[in-house]
């Protein structure tokens, strides 16, 4: 793996710089659109519940330590952003269809109807902030942005020596 020093004697340095500020606004943009939202629903999910639920729905029922693997994080972790999730009827407990003494979550119905209630804002949100692009310009813009998030996940992994963390 090339060093720091490596990578950025290739790139611009001013480059460099005008990217990490645009990565750091869209992250305060980002965070700022979740509490805004658009229509009723908002996007008022919280992030972290977002994303596993997202994940529940998309992979079906699983353990917490798949759960945490999937998502590059702790169990320890999943388990403390399951809790509220559980008490609030948004994912239900189940018994693990192969191993009775196991248990899996799943998306309940509410936790599902929620999951498209914020969906739906967020896609009305996306539409209005992309309006002026063209269908090109918003799949290379997912195809860059969808990179970017893999080779920083990538980079994270490699250098967390004990493995996934919150």
């Amino acid at each position: 793996m090339p060093t720091t020093s490596d990578m950025t004697t290739h790139t611009d340095p001013a480059l460099l710089d005008a990217l990490q500020h645009q990565v750091a606004v869209f992250a305060r943009r980002a965070e700022q659109s979740r509490l805004g939202g658009v229509g009723q629903a908002r996007n008022s999910m919280d992030r972290a519940a977002y994303l596993l639920l997202n994940r529940l729905d998309q992979e079906g029922p699983m353990g917490v330590k798949a759960l945490a693997a999937g998502m590059g994080i702790d169990s320890s972790t999943v388990t403390r952003q399951v809790a509220p999730l559980v008490d609030s009827g948004l994912v239900s407990r189940a018994t693990h269809p192969e191993d009775g003494r196991a248990v899996v979550l799943q998306l309940s119905e509410r936790g599902r109807a929620r999951l498209d209630e914020v969906r739906t804002s967020r896609r009305a949100l996306m539409a209005l902030v992309t309006e002026q692009w063209s269908e090109e310009e918003r799949t290379a813009f997912t195809a860059l942005l969808t990179r970017f998030n893999a080779s920083l996940a990538d980079i994270t992994a490699s250098l967390t020596p004990a493995g996934p963390t919150s």
